[in-house]
């Protein structure tokens, strides 16, 4: 091996595994920020908390907007960013909502249906192929799905109505996150999302505002702090490694919301939600594993015309 090889190939072996510790303080954050608003659970309305905690992102983002408004942005990405503040808006109420009414690992374990609606929204935006075997991810992770639902075996409250919309909400902005790492700097994009989610929740947080203590506000405000860094480490992760590498990290939120549920909130672990969440996650990691296999396979030389 040359000296020129090793070079270029340092790069492609460390992005990956960087990307990968990207994802794994993007979860850490974003459990976190589940903890603070499960304890505040139902006394702050899910669109005011939500509200609060991007108008606080906004302001720790001040410095950026500086720069941001000296380059500018262009028009497509401006309105990518547009649109991913709408689907962010819808999800971030739901999650709220969600998260004030069922346990925390539930959220977490439903929440891992992100990534299969991950897996068919790049087929549309991104154009990947629907095989076979994401077909069969897909049926598989449904049956997780329904394995911690339990429909017909117990009652489904509005809580979990909230968290599949949030779900499927949280996969469209994770495309666009996606597409927008592309096209500007992970500060731009975090920055971009806390501006268009802010305004975009204002009305909704008017709508059912109540006052709240100057501790549920410092909360939030920590949340807001969180919440950033979560977004800004998940946009470098994006950057740094594809999806079928960032996504499986994000499996690791269930062991630590299971130990908040369980320590601090002291909800019991449900079997079911565990089992459900197993085959979600053997789903996806054994797609994810082929996939990559599938990808290191050179490719057959091209057969002459005849």
């Amino acid at each position: 091996m040359t000296a020129s090889t090793r070079v270029t190939s340092s790069p492609a072996l460390g992005s990956p595994v960087i990307g990968a510790l990207w994802m794994l303080a993007t979860g850490l954050s974003f459990v976190g920020v589940t903890g603070i608003v499960r304890y505040i659970g139902t006394d702050v309305p899910a669109p005011q908390a939500a509200f609060l905690r991007f108008a606080f992102g906004v302001l720790l983002l001040v410095p950026a907007f500086g720069r941001m408004w000296r380059t500018g942005i262009a028009a497509r990405p401006l309105r990518l960013f547009g649109w991913r503040g709408a689907v962010h808006v819808v999800a971030v109420i739901c999650w709220f909502y969600a998260m004030a009414r069922l346990p925390v690992a539930e959220v977490t374990a439903i929440g891992y249906l992100n990534p299969v609606i991950v897996s068919v929204g790049a087929v549309l935006m991104f154009g990947e192929r629907l095989t076979m075997r994401r077909v069969g991810m897909i049926f598989v992770a449904l049956v997780g799905a329904m394995i911690i639902l339990r429909p017909g075996l117990r009652e489904l409250t509005d809580g979990h109505a909230a968290q599949l919309v949030a779900a499927v909400c949280f996969a469209g902005s994770y495309l666009f996150a996606k597409r927008l790492s592309q096209l500007a700097d992970a500060t731009t994009v975090v920055a971009m999302l806390s501006i268009t989610a802010t305004v975009g929740l204002l009305p909704f947080a008017l709508w059912v505002w109540v006052p709240i203590s100057a501790t549920e506000t410092a909360l939030l405000a920590v949340t807001a702090v969180l919440g950033t860094v979560a977004h800004y480490c998940m946009t470098r992760a994006f950057a740094e490694a594809p999806l079928t590498v960032t996504q499986p990290v994000t499996f690791l939120q269930l062991v630590w919301a299971s130990l908040l549920g369980a320590l601090v909130f002291h909800e019991a672990v449900d079997p079911f939600v565990l089992a459900g969440a197993a085959v979600i996650i053997t789903a996806i990691t054994l797609n994810t594993w082929i996939e990559a296999r599938a990808a290191r396979r050179p490719e057959a030389p091209p057969q002459p015309e005849v």
